[in-house]
This record gives C-alpha cells, structure tokens and sequence, in this order.
C-alpha cells in the first residue's frame, strides 16, 4: 500500500482530541470558541492536505505516513481511499463553519468541548476501512448526542432505542461474516442484518422516528453535526457493498427511494421548521442510497457527486436555518415572517444552499442530480422518474419555506439582526464552493467517476488495485 507523504490522517484525528482537553478546563467561554475554531481550521487545512497529498499518488489507497497504532492492532489503522478523501475535508468542514456561525448568545447551549471529540470520532471513522473499528467508533458517536439529551432534561428513550438497535444489527452482522465473504459468495444473514443496522442509522422509513426526535430535542448544531455526515452510508459502503449482491442492493434502493419521495410530502406539509429541515435532509440523503445501491459506473458516480453536494448545500442551508433561529426563536412554517430586510445574506443564502441541494441549474447539484437519474434510469425506468418527483417536491418545499421566513408580511424589530462577520465568512465560502463546482465541475465528476470504477473493480477483486492517473476504466490488478 502507498504511504502519504506526511501523517495527515493522525493528525486529523488527534488534533480535535487536544483541543477537547484543552477547552475542558477553560470557564470564559468566548476563550473556549476561539480555541475551538482555531483547532477546527486547523483540522480542516490537514484533511485538505491529505486528500491533495492523496491525489498525487494516483492509487486506490494509501495509508499515513506515521501509524501509530500499527504497532498496536498490527495493521494499518487510518487508511484513505477513493471514496473517503473528499468526505474527510468535507466533515471538517462542517464541523468548522458549525463552531463560527454560533452566537455569543447560544455559546452557553452549544457544548464546544463535546462537539471537538464527536469531530475526531468522525474523521476516525471516515479514515478507517476495518468494519469492527467503524462498528466501534460508530458506536461511540452516539454518546455526545445523548450526553446533551440527558443534560437538557430530555426523554432519550426513542434515540436510546433506535442507537441501540442500529449498533445490535452492525455487531451481529459482522459477527457472522466470515474472512471469504464476497459480493459473489455473499452471507445472506449476515448481509440484512448489517443493512438494516447502516439504514437504521440513515434514517430510513419506518424506522426515522429518531431523527426527528433529535432535532426537536437537541440543540440544532448538534442534529446537524450528527446527521449531516451521513456515516449510514459511508457503513453501506464499507459493510454492505463489498459482500452484497448486486440484485440485494438494487433492492435495497427501492426501500431507500421509496423514504426519499415520503420524505419529500412529509418536508412539504411541515410548520415546525426544525422538522422541515429533518425531512428535507432524510429525502436527499435517501436519494443517496439509492445511487450508491445501483451498481453501476453512472449511478455510483452520480450518487458519490450528489453525496459531496448535499453535504455542502444543505450544511449551508442548516447553517441559515440554525442562524435565523438564534435570532428570532423557534420557527413555525405556519406563519409570515418577513425577515429578509434584515438578514438579507442568510435569506440569500437560505435560497441558494436550498436550491443547490435539488440540483438546480449552475449549482453543485445539477451534474450529479442528472447522473443519478441517467443511472437509475438504466436499473428500473420508473425509479428515475421517482427520483424527479422527489426532487421537485423538495423544490417546492425549500421555495414555500422560503417565503414564510423571509417573505410575506413587514418585520419590526429593536434588535439589530445583521450577520456576523463570522456568519459572512461562511456564506462566501458557501458560495464560492456551490458557484464554483456548479460553473467548473468537470474536476470533481471525473473525480467521483474515477472513485465509482474503482469501488465497483475493488467489489469485484477484494485484492488491492492500482489505479493509473487517467480514465476512471483504466485499472491494472496484481
């Protein structure tokens, strides 16, 4: 295996983990979010760095260039790979821009110590490939959310039953999955019991209730930094994907599409705007599922392209969401409010985040939207007209929504509500990433395009594979 040039990975990992201990002993807490941002940008310039030292390898895989727990597991511990090296900057993104935009007001809510260890347990997951290690760090990321449940008064139960069930399937799962295990001799128990675990997790329908639950019982940046990831996925793919048949996933895909369409007539009928953006997010993220389960070069590509964009779009629209209701409370979908006159940038930016998230035209979206649909066409006809319905209902749903926060009627407020210069910093960087990959995206599309080839030959021969720097078909195997 390919080693990095420096130990990106470790680095990533620990450094959130320092800074936990660091802020833990700190009372002022305008000290303590400083510090927290400082270690997350930091964080953020490391993963940037492992995945450009990534590309210049021009492999499928490459482990840090110090492991320092090598010695202790006796393999490779953090390893990146084709799919998880944009993931890696795009969860210290969300993790980074989360800590900026919150207010001094909400600092006292927001639990900054807790929020750099759920980073590190995040980067370690997506850094790693050994199915008990993602069981286990899986497993432990639960604990912050519902540490923050406990600590607000809130009744855990449904979040505690869920999490326990999802963590009971991935163990009993793997227990049963034997070292010759592949997608052509597939363990078809064992197989369904990691799938229903990793879907469970994904929120998907009947067994959603507890996402739902979370963000109405939680603080909105936890919710966000807990789903927004969408490790169910990632654990399709590192569970699932490598043993499954194709025929098994391709069902799989209609369980996921069918949670993507009611999802998106759940997000349109909601008041309470907390829920709205639950459902919102369960349809996109199902639209996920439904590329990745299709087992072809255009639908994985498509999926991995739309993974990436909705990560960032509805982070930022997340981001309006959450700023908004700093400053004004709880919102209700029921009524007007007319906010645009003053916080015209979140509005601005609420409108383009929601729109880039449906795959809007000149958006990140469009590319890997229209990728996903060519390549669930190529599956099952209606499945691609499926996904057009649900796209189009979360359309509507981001408009409507759009028009009750910050249309309709004339706002009078004592309080100023401009943006934070904090707040501006992210809607730039919001923009420039959602403008840029939507004018320029052929990088990124050959890219995912490149990653899908290599999953589906790396599915096909468990063996390593190298890939050379050029069409994603190009693949040599030992």
């Amino acid at each position: 295996m390919s080693e990095l040039h420096l130990p990106w990975l470790e680095l990533s990992v620990l450094l959130p983990l320092v800074g936990a201990i660091w802020v833990a002993f700190l009372k002022n807490r305008d000290r303590v979010k400083s510090i927290c941002t400082s270690v997350c940008a930091v964080t953020l310039a490391c993963t940037i760095g492992e995945w450009l030292d990534f590309a210049t390898l021009g492999v499928f895989d490459a482990h840090d260039h110090w492991d320092l727990f090598q010695s202790i597991f006796h393999r490779d511990v953090f390893v990146v790979d084709e799919l998880s090296a944009p993931l890696l900057p795009l969860g210290a993104l969300l993790y980074l821009t989360t800590v900026m935009t919150t207010l001094r007001t909400k600092s006292n809510r927001f639990s900054f110590h807790w929020t750099l260890v759920s980073e590190s347990i995040l980067l370690a997951t997506l850094a790693c490939r050994h199915p008990w290690l993602i069981i286990t760090l899986l497993a432990i990321a639960t604990i912050p959310p519902w540490l923050e449940l406990r600590k607000r008064g809130q009744c855990t139960r449904v979040f505690v039953i869920h999490m326990a069930l999802f963590v009971t399937l991935l163990i009993v799962g793997q227990a049963l999955v034997d070292s010759t295990a592949t997608s052509a001799s597939p363990p078809i128990l064992a197989g369904c019991l990691l799938t229903a675990g990793a879907l469970l997790r994904s929120g998907i329908c009947p067994l959603h209730c507890w996402m739902a639950d979370l963000f109405e019982k939680a603080t909105f940046g936890t919710s966000l930094l807990f789903v927004t990831p969408m490790t169910g996925a990632y654990a399709v793919m590192r569970l699932v994907f490598p043993i499954a048949p194709s025929w098994a996933l391709q069902s799989i895909a209609i369980l996921s599409l069918a949670t993507a369409v009611y999802a998106a007539g759940m997000a349109l009928v909601q008041r309470d705007s907390r829920r709205f953006f639950c459902y919102l997010f369960l349809s996109h993220s199902s639209l996920v599922l439904v590329g990745l389960e299709m087992v072809t070069p255009i639908g994985l590509t498509g999926a991995l392209c739309v993974w990436l964009s909705v990560g960032i779009s509805l982070l930022g629209f997340g981001l309006a969401l959450r700023s908004v209701e700093a400053r004004t409370g709880r919102l209700t979908l029921g009524n007007f409010h007319g906010l645009y006159e003053h916080t015209p940038f979140l509005a601005a930016m609420f409108l383009l985040t929601g729109l880039a998230s449906i795959g809007f035209p000149g958006t990140v979206g469009f590319i890997g939207t229209e990728l996903l649909v060519e390549g669930a066409v190529d599956v099952y006809p209606f499945v691609g007209l499926a996904v057009v319905v649900a796209a189009a209902m979360n359309g509507v749903a981001v408009v409507k929504a759009y028009f009750h926060v910050f249309t309709g009627t004339r706002r009078t407020s004592t309080v100023k509500m401009d943006c934070r210069p904090a707040e501006r910093i992210t809607i730039l960087v919001m923009v420039v990433l959602i403008i840029g990959g939507g004018l320029i995206p052929q990088p990124g599309v050959h890219s995912r395009y490149h990653a899908a080839h290599a999953l589906l030959d790396h599915r096909e021969s468990p063996q390593p594979v190298k890939l050379l720097k050029g069409e994603g078909s190009d693949v040599t195997q030992p």
